[in-house]
């Protein structure tokens, strides 16, 4: 959207209000989170923009005025290019491991199972344990408990015949399949018992999950290992380093995706196109990343030892216990001196920062919008508009 308002309709932001909660007290109304951005022909475009922002997404906000406003709704007048946009990308930019989504079976619910009726199934079809898998989504990873997933995809013929149970799950699947519109449903339809989307680690792996909570200071990362097989629900990185974990883990990666990332209402949504991959890592190749690694641990251990506290406790702005907290604050110094030895001021400091090193990333992909973009804008009488 950012380009065609800019480049193909000559227009420029003027003033903007933060995200901030629009509501109404009557009974059964939607409470909605809004964004409000005005938007002002070349021409007209005030020397100086109005920026409203909400420390209480439901009380008054703060003003302030900048000479450029980013499409990121912050103060873009040290930019070479304010109206820069990051872009959704097919691979890591800064050479970082391949992230994936997790496994999507499409089973209409039929290879999963929670406590209650994995027990009830295991009644009639016993011979099925060893097939039945733990299965993580985002919930279970952050708040705990479980499910099972059915992983049919090495059984041989014989062993799923000794089974009528699964036998009519796994037909129950495929019809599942071919009432489906969607060609890449239709095409596993004949193949039931492979997942749409088969992701199954061997080895332990990060887990980052899609959505998480806005009032987190960080995003909960840890690692699981098998034999879970993660849900499309979270993104994985396997057979991952304890320096990519510090990175990920950071006040930088958290502003990365607190600027960049979807929302849904206000909390975070991780893509891995989107956020992942157009991370700038602190250089193209930083063998100092490895200095990280005591410190990445320091945080691994200060959440053992707290009984049955869940990542959702864990990382509750008024449950995370102080040294972990402080192990995170120490991780996030030496995070941000390996991007400069200057401290950055604010948050919005260190995505002015980051979007400054992923302009140079793709410089060489939009060099060619990026000069259209210095250039004049013409009104429709033809003359340049300033």
């Amino acid at each position: 959207l950012w380009p065609l308002l800019f480049d193909r309709y000559g227009l420029e932001l003027s003033f903007a209000h933060r995200s901030f909660a629009w509501g109404s007290d009557a009974r059964g109304m939607a409470h909605v989170h809004v964004v409000v951005v005005g938007l002002t022909r070349l021409g007209d475009v005030p020397r100086s923009k109005r920026l409203f922002s909400y420390v209480d997404l439901k009380g008054e906000p703060c003003e302030s005025r900048h000479a450029a406003l980013s499409p990121y709704l912050f103060d873009a007048s040290n930019l070479a290019d304010s109206h820069l946009v990051v872009r959704e990308s097919p691979r890591q930019l800064s050479g970082l491991p391949r992230m994936l989504s997790g496994s999507q079976p499409i089973d209409d619910g039929n290879y999963i199972f929670d406590a209650a009726s994995r027990e009830a199934f295991l009644l009639t079809e016993p011979g099925a344990e060893r097939f039945l898998r733990p299965y993580a989504g985002s919930r279970e990873y952050l708040q705990g408990g479980q499910r099972w997933i059915l992983a049919l995809q090495t059984a041989r013929p014989d062993e799923l015949k000794a089974m009528p149970s699964v036998i009519e799950r796994i037909r129950a699947v495929r019809a599942f399949r071919k009432r489906s519109k969607r060609k890449s449903t239709l095409a596993i339809a004949d193949f039931p018992t492979k997942y749409n989307v088969e992701v199954i680690p061997t080895a332990p792996f990060l887990v980052v999950p899609e959505v998480s909570s806005e009032r987190r200071d960080y995003v909960p990362i840890a690692w699981m290992e098998p034999p879970v097989i993660p849900s499309n629900l979270v993104r994985i990185v396997e057979d991952v380093s304890l320096s990519l974990f510090a990175l990920l883990t950071s006040a930088m990666h958290m502003s990365w995706l607190r600027h960049v990332g979807g929302r849904l209402k206000s909390d975070f949504r991780y893509s891995i196109g989107l956020v992942y991959n157009t991370f700038p890592k602190p250089t193209a190749e930083d063998p100092s990343l490895t200095k990280l690694d005591p410190l990445a641990k320091a945080v691994l251990d200060a959440r053992e030892g707290h009984g049955t506290a869940t990542l959702a406790d864990l990382y509750s702005p008024e449950l995370m216990p102080g040294i972990l907290r402080a192990a995170h604050h120490a991780l996030d110094r030496a995070v941000d001196r390996l991007y400069r030895k200057k401290p950055f001021k604010s948050d919005h400091d260190r995505f002015e920062h980051l979007l400054d090193r992923y302009s140079r990333l793709v410089a060489p992909v939009d060099c060619n919008r990026t000069n259209r973009s210095k250039g004049r804008h013409r009104s429709r009488s033809g003359r340049a508009t300033k």
